[in-house]
């Protein structure tokens, strides 16, 4: 039987932690996170053969530990999403967005989507599907359309870029549009679904610190920005609902988690409806 070496956290070593991941990355642990950064860093810690908490610490803010920083971030950070989650905002794009970007003449346009905290594709892919079917009496590839999806974490964007998904993550999209926009295929005694080019091919995933200066040089029509604002503290979402509205053109949308909201927040958007906003 192979034992691991067990790590104690202390409170001290814990807050070092905290403050790092703050200082890198934004994220906002409480107290009640400790066991959570202990479970989850403990494994970095044999992987690397830290003896201690405190030594693997003392590396991190060493000058030459910028790629254990990213497996850092990428160990505490948290990364649920699921297809079409929180469908009402593709209701909305197919209702009313899409219709409005589509009003003007001329059969080119330029549109622009950033699912900004993308996880492991899913969010990125369901808004694919949700354009690719309204245009489906149109050709994209006359249009000049990207889809822009960036996350903290290296581990789940290598996901996202695959586009391979077990058949328990496809339930939420319709049987047609697995054919339309997924081959399937066998490994072992499981069925997986592997995103269309049609679909990847609008995508492009990266690697981005929300934390850190944007490098856009173009602005968005639509911005997705869900269930990720919550792990930061009031003033950097201030600072980073800032960020997202000089990233979006006027009449933009900027779409949040069920579980957030710009209420007490300084900012600049308009209301439309819950978790929905637009820069006049």
């Amino acid at each position: 039987m192979i034992e691991f070496k067990t790590y104690v956290l202390t409170d001290e070593e814990f807050e070092n932690l905290r403050d790092l991941i703050y200082k890198t990355c934004g994220i906002h642990l409480t107290k009640a996170k400790k066991e959570l950064m202990h479970a989850r860093l403990s494994k970095r810690l044999r992987a690397g053969g830290f003896e201690s908490f405190k030594e693997y610490y003392q590396f991190l803010i060493k000058g030459d530990s910028s790629a254990e920083l990213v497996h850092l971030t990428d160990a505490i950070s948290t990364n649920l999403t699921s297809f079409f989650r929180e469908s009402r905002h593709f209701e909305y794009l197919t209702k009313k967005g899409f219709p409005n970007m589509f009003a003007g003449p001329g059969s080119s346009l330029r549109l622009r989507f950033w699912s900004a905290g993308c996880s492991t594709g899913e969010e990125a892919y369901s808004l694919a599907i949700t354009l690719l079917n309204y245009l489906f009496l149109r050709n994209p590839a006359d249009m000049d359309i990207k889809i822009l999806g960036t996350d903290i974490s290296t581990s789940v964007l290598q996901k996202a870029v695959s586009g391979i998904y077990s058949q328990d993550t496809i339930i939420n999209i319709s049987e047609s549009d697995r054919k339309k926009f997924f081959h399937k295929f066998k490994q072992g005694n499981d069925y997986y679904y592997q995103v269309k080019d049609s679909v990847k091919n609008l995508i492009t995933f990266r690697r981005l610190n929300l934390m850190e200066s944007f490098p856009f040089k173009e602005i968005f029509d639509v911005i997705f920005c869900r269930n990720v604002m919550i792990y930061f503290d009031r003033p950097n979402q201030e600072v980073l609902v800032k960020k997202f509205y000089n990233c979006l053109k006027p009449g933009g949308l900027f779409m949040i988690g069920h579980s957030e909201s710009l209420t007490c927040l300084k900012q600049p958007f308009e209301y439309i409806m819950p978790t929905i906003y637009i820069k006049k």
